[in-house]
């Protein structure tokens, strides 16, 4: 359960993500609103609750070595959900290099 915490946190954290580019692809009238709108308040509200997440996690147990390994997977959540919403490319060396990232995080919980 602690592990599905983390990778939770991660996932969220990848959504916070999308929150902040759709925030900077609008255009506001002042750099005031750039940076104090809905789309990059609720990213950054979001990713203070992925932290919140994490301590609660090494709270329960897991180790932050464990953490960060777990963490890597967001070069799994960020391109898949930047290529369906945003239509960014996802190329070959991507793909590959993704699968080799998961490979890693498997190696090392097995």
């Amino acid at each position: 359960m602690k592990y599905i915490i983390v990778i939770l946190s991660v996932f969220l954290a990848a959504c916070a993500q999308m929150l902040l580019k759709q925030g900077a692809r609008q255009q506001y009238a002042t750099w005031w609103r750039q940076y104090m709108n809905a789309w990059v308040i609720g990213g950054y509200a979001i990713m203070f609750g992925t932290m919140v997440m994490n301590i609660f996690a090494m709270s329960r147990g897991v180790q932050i070595k464990e953490l960060s390994i777990i963490e890597s997977m967001s070069y799994l959540f960020v391109p898949t959900l930047s290529f369906i919403l945003f239509k960014e490319k996802l190329t070959w060396r991507k793909i590959v290099a993704i699968a080799i990232i998961i490979s890693g995080v498997i190696v090392f919980f097995a």
